[in-house]
Formats: structure tokens, sequence, C-alpha cells
């Protein structure tokens, strides 16, 4: 299965490196793992790496206030540096996409491209649209599925959102409910650290991929991206929320697309 084991900061991490041609660092979302990346990845073309973040996958948590996105984008700079990549095309989902634009900002001579999709940041932290997982952590700490199926927000996101209903779930699914809880709160309160200048000042390649009827990813946050990063492109997929195999065959499209234009232009 091409997976490494990755020592570093005194944890350890799972990772997965496979594939060969231009390199592709490309990241989960929060309480994901290298599986929701393989769900869009291009067959063959690219060597796609992913590392599972702390508290994420197999990898281990280690101290909650070392759960950032500032961290994350640290130990992902530091796997691409122990597999030997000196400059991939950098992306992410979600959370994935926080960490992709942090790495773009700070490390801009390392990436080529950049993929941003269903981004839930831009460049502020703490965005309400994340505040949700304050509240569902409280549930998840206590275990209280039963509790949450009954909630404001269960209603809310059934009605509105429920793929994102669907992936609140699964979080009482998780092995350790305690730190599973602190990981929601303070990546929910976490941010890329990063400027609007820093983004604008962006340069490279752009994909900006988003889809309605989400109500963490909001179309607006992939919006806002595309128009401030000046080489962005933005492309609107099918709600996951109600045609999920076609919102996957169409990012897999998409990225497939975005990066054989990389290439072609190498």
């Amino acid at each position: 299965m091409s997976f490494h084991i990755f020592k570093h900061d005194g944890l350890v991490f799972r990772g997965r490196d496979t594939g060969q041609g231009p390199a592709l660092l490309f990241q989960h979302g929060l309480s994901g793992a290298e599986a929701q990346v393989a769900d869009i990845s291009p067959s063959t073309g690219f060597r796609r790496l992913t590392l599972e973040c702390r508290a994420h996958g197999p990898s281990q948590a280690g101290p909650f206030e070392s759960m950032t996105i500032l961290q994350f984008a640290e130990d992902v700079l530091a796997f691409a540096d122990t597999r030997g990549i000196d400059k991939f095309v950098m992306g992410g989902i979600s959370m994935g996409a926080a960490i992709a634009l942090r790495i773009a900002v700070i490390a801009p001579k390392r990436v080529s491209a950049l993929v941003l999709a269903r981004p839930a940041w831009n460049w502020q932290a703490a965005p309400d649209n994340m505040q949700v997982f304050q509240e569902i952590a409280d549930f998840v700490e206590k275990a209280d599925r039963v509790g949450f199926s009954k909630s404001a927000i269960t209603k809310k996101f059934a009605k509105h959102a429920p793929d994102n209903l669907a992936s609140f779930n699964k979080l009482f699914d998780r092995a350790d409910l305690p730190t599973t809880a602190e990981l929601l709160r303070r990546i929910a309160a976490s941010g890329p650290d990063v400027t609007k200048a820093q983004v604008k000042a962006i340069k490279i390649p752009t994909l900006v991929l988003g889809n309605k009827r989400d109500l963490v990813h909001p179309m607006a946050q992939a919006e806002t991206l595309a128009t401030t990063i000046p080489k962005a492109k933005l492309l609107e997929l099918a709600p996951k929320a109600t045609k999920r195999d076609l919102h996957l065959k169409q990012f897999r499209e998409a990225l497939n697309d975005f990066l054989k234009q990389q290439g072609n232009q190498q």
C-alpha cells in the first residue's frame, strides 16, 4: 500500500507515498485520512504523498496545544523532506486546503501549483462556518450520540447539508473521543495564519474547487480565495450532499486536467 512510518517531533506518523512522476502533496480534511485523498487522486502519472495529520489515522496526537494548522503544515513539510521531495504541487481538502494555503505562503519556492478543494478557511482564523465543531465537541467528549441525534445541529444539517451531517456522525466512531473533542475545538479555533496580502501575493497556478449545499465548506470561501489569488481558477462541483458519485468524478477529472496542464508547462 506504500504506507510509510514517519517519526518527527517525538511522534510517530503514517504517510502514503505512491505512484511515479511529478510530486503531488495532498492533504485530507479534519477527521479524515489518506483514504479521503485516494478517492479523488489521479490513478497514474503522478507521485502522490499524503501525511495523516496528528490524531488522524494511526498518527499519534501529541500534546493538545500542537493541534493547529500551523503545526500540521510543519509536519507535512517534514514528511516531504524525509521522502526526498523538494518541489511539488500542493493541495488539500477542507482542513487540508488550509494546510496547503499555509505551505504555499511559507514555502513558495517549493510549491509549483496549488489546489484548494472545498476550503473551509480563507486567511481568517476561527471562521463562523467552523464554529459548529465547538458544539459538536461537547457531544463527542461525552460520547452522547443520542443527544446529538436530537440536537438542533442535527436538525439543521439534515435539512441543509446532509453530507456534513454524515461526517459529524462518524466522529462518534473514532477510538479516542476525548482527544477527538479536543482536536475539533482546537482546529475550529485555528487558521492558516496568513494575511490577505500574502494570499494575494501567491503567483502560482491555483485550482479552487467548491460546491453548494455545504455549510462547513461554503461556496463563498472558495469564491473569496479564487478572486484573491491572481492565477486562480474556480470550478463548481456537483453538490457532494446529493450527487456524491458525480462530485467525486468531477473532482478527479478537474484535478487530473489541472495536473496535466502543470506537467505540460514544465
